[in-house]
């Protein structure tokens, strides 16, 4: 009776409503913004490329960042059953191995939407999918070390989405700017992931993870975070004045001083207010990025 009970799990198909919160839609903004940027940035009317901007929009957030979730959770399930039962994968609603199978659909479906929208975009996915199955699959396992794993995600998540919504757009490779300013911010965000990491430094330090925060200690990590993004962001600034943008760096410099004021709040207690700053300070970091964009219009 046992063994027919476990066959049954076995070919049991998950419900939608679970499937969707194993591909956790909430983690589908921060690149669909990027994505958005990208396609501001290219400075090229809609007209008839709406299509391949739907198909873009879908391919960053359900389809490469939803397989990115079911990857890391399907790799995860181990610690899962521990910390978060109640997850779709340790809690049985995505019974056997129907989370491995998901994961590697959501990669096939990702790559054949990429193919249609052309050679640069495909390119883009190829690399942004190996980097979610590097981060979150043995032997690599990026997500285990402080410096890897964030990085992993920021150029993932901001830098080649911002590239592919320029690339939709355009039907070719992307002009100097666009790549420089892809990479400038995507370069910043791995201040953004690390402190994404402060959240779990308990756990942790518990699973042998050598995030930054448990690498160098909490006010040291977070004090690395905020150095890296403003860094990234005085380059910005920097690139805006040499392309003759200076109404768009002043904008730019004004979001990066309202972030260094939050700045200061957050090395008073970076455990504590991490949290905050990932909503507040963060806004101000994307903002730039569309402000940015905006600026680069018809420069490449």
């Amino acid at each position: 009776m046992g063994r027919e009970t476990a066959s049954a799990t076995l070919v049991r198909t998950p419900a939608p409503a679970d499937v969707l919160e194993l591909l956790k839609p909430v983690t589908w903004f921060p690149p669909m913004w990027a994505f958005f940027c990208g396609v501001v940035s290219s400075g090229v009317p809609l007209g008839d490329r709406w299509p391949f901007l739907v198909g873009g929009v879908l391919l960053a957030g359900p389809l490469v960042c939803g397989t990115s979730q079911a990857v890391n959770d399907w790799f995860d399930r181990e610690v899962d059953a521990i910390n978060e039962p109640g997850r779709p994968i340790p809690s049985g609603r995505i019974p056997g191995r129907w989370g491995l199978w998901i994961a590697m659909a959501g990669t096939l479906l990702s790559l054949l939407v990429a193919a249609l929208l052309g050679p640069w975009v495909l390119l883009a996915t190829i690399f942004g999918l190996g980097l979610a199955w590097a981060y979150s699959a043995p032997p690599l396992r990026l997500k285990k070390s402080g410096w890897w794993g964030p990085l992993a995600c920021a150029f993932a998540y901001e830098g080649l989405t911002w590239f592919t919504g320029a690339a939709v757009m355009l039907a070719m490779l992307p002009g100097a700017p666009i790549l420089i300013l892809a990479g400038l911010y995507a370069a910043g965000a791995f201040g953004i992931m690390t402190l994404n990491d402060f959240k779990a430094v308990a756990g942790d330090r518990q699973m042998g993870i050598a995030s930054l925060p448990v690498l160098l200690g909490e006010r040291a990590a977070a004090l690395l975070a905020c150095a890296v993004m403003v860094a990234a962001q005085f380059a910005v600034v920097a690139m805006l004045l040499v392309w003759g943008l200076a109404a768009t760096a002043a904008i730019v410099s004004a979001l990066l001083l309202l972030q260094l004021l939050s700045m200061r709040r957050l090395l008073r207690d970076p455990a504590a207010y991490a949290p905050w700053y990932n909503g507040a300070g963060v806004s101000l970091y994307v903002l730039g990025m569309l402000v940015a964009a905006i600026g680069v219009r018809g420069l490449g």
